[in-house]
């Protein structure tokens, strides 16, 4: 395994990995106007929603590593203190990624990007128009945390108010991921599409204590077949399936067809990953359960 100490690299050469291991990182697309009302727009991937009662976002304007120079945006809210958050769609990344381009402060990026300004309702700077969701906010605070190329300054921001396209909306109101179809970045010039089959649920009840790894048996825990996902599903169960289900699902014919399989326990692990994917964990645990008293270490 590489092991790197952050004072013994290039900071240019960190900030790459760093990047690289945290992602992928939601985007925000910020606009700001200056003092003179002058509008500018640009992505920032140092970004995330750190409370919602307030609601609150903080993204950070980083130095640049090369000259050491700090960014409009930056300049901006300390000026002004106002800025709006627009998500970005994958309809729109890549006119996300000429704004990122760094035009002189004179240089209005809606244009230069071919996005459509819109009227804030509680702040000075524009929306954009083709952005799934706007959030209108107002700085907090600015943390700066360092002096040096790649320091970063964390614009801490209430949200006062924010502005949803009813099109990425499902039947509930609630945000539809496949709809607002947003983009994550990566490292270097690596994005994430976070829709279709990217997207997949993960249930996990925080209400009850599940039965955790180490109350699994050695042969499910030790499976050739099963990885760790696999096993967190049966783990999260709150206890092992009772004598009488571990029986009846010895009467379900795959069972008896396993039993002359060349490597039994392997077939049936593939059978517990099959019912496992269906999301039916209950009828994957009892086929587990019986391996273990049926097949051993077959």
């Amino acid at each position: 395994m590489l092991s790197i100490d952050p004072k013994s690299i290039k900071p240019v050469d960190l900030h790459q990995y760093l990047l690289a291991c945290v992602a992928p990182r939601p985007i925000a697309f910020v606009s700001t106007m200056d003092a003179e009302g002058r509008p500018n727009l640009a992505p920032y991937s140092f970004f995330n929603a750190f409370s919602s009662n307030p609601p609150v976002l903080v993204f950070s304007s980083n130095r640049k590593a090369s000259d050491n120079t700090t960014k409009d945006t930056l300049h901006n809210v300390r000026e002004t203190g106002e800025l709006v958050v627009n998500a970005v769609s994958f309809s729109m990344a890549r006119q996300m990624a000429l704004a990122s381009v760094e035009y002189p402060p004179e240089i209005n990026e809606f244009e230069k990007a071919g996005f459509t300004p819109l009227a804030s309702s509680l702040v000075r700077p524009y929306r954009v128009a083709e952005s799934p969701a706007q959030l209108e906010c107002r700085v907090r605070e600015i943390i700066t945390l360092g002096d040096q190329g790649g320091a970063g300054h964390l614009i801490i921001c209430d949200v006062v108010m924010l502005h949803i396209n009813e099109n990425v909306l499902d039947e509930r109101g609630r945000v539809d991921p496949h709809k607002i179809d947003l983009v994550g970045r990566m490292g270097r010039f690596y994005y994430a599409r976070a829709s279709g089959e990217a997207v997949y649920n993960i249930e996990q009840r925080v209400d009850r204590f599940g039965m955790g790894f180490d109350q699994l048996p050695a042969g499910i825990r030790h499976s050739r077949v099963l990885t760790g996902n696999h096993l967190a599903q049966l783990a999260a169960l709150p206890q092992p399936p009772d004598a009488d289900a571990i029986a009846a699902i010895g009467e379900d014919p795959r069972m008896a067809a396993i039993r002359n399989a060349a490597h039994p326990l392997d077939e049936l692990h593939r059978l517990v990953q099959m019912e496992l994917a269906k999301e039916d964990v209950a009828t994957a645990a009892c086929m587990a359960w019986w391996g273990e008293v049926a097949l051993g270490n077959q």
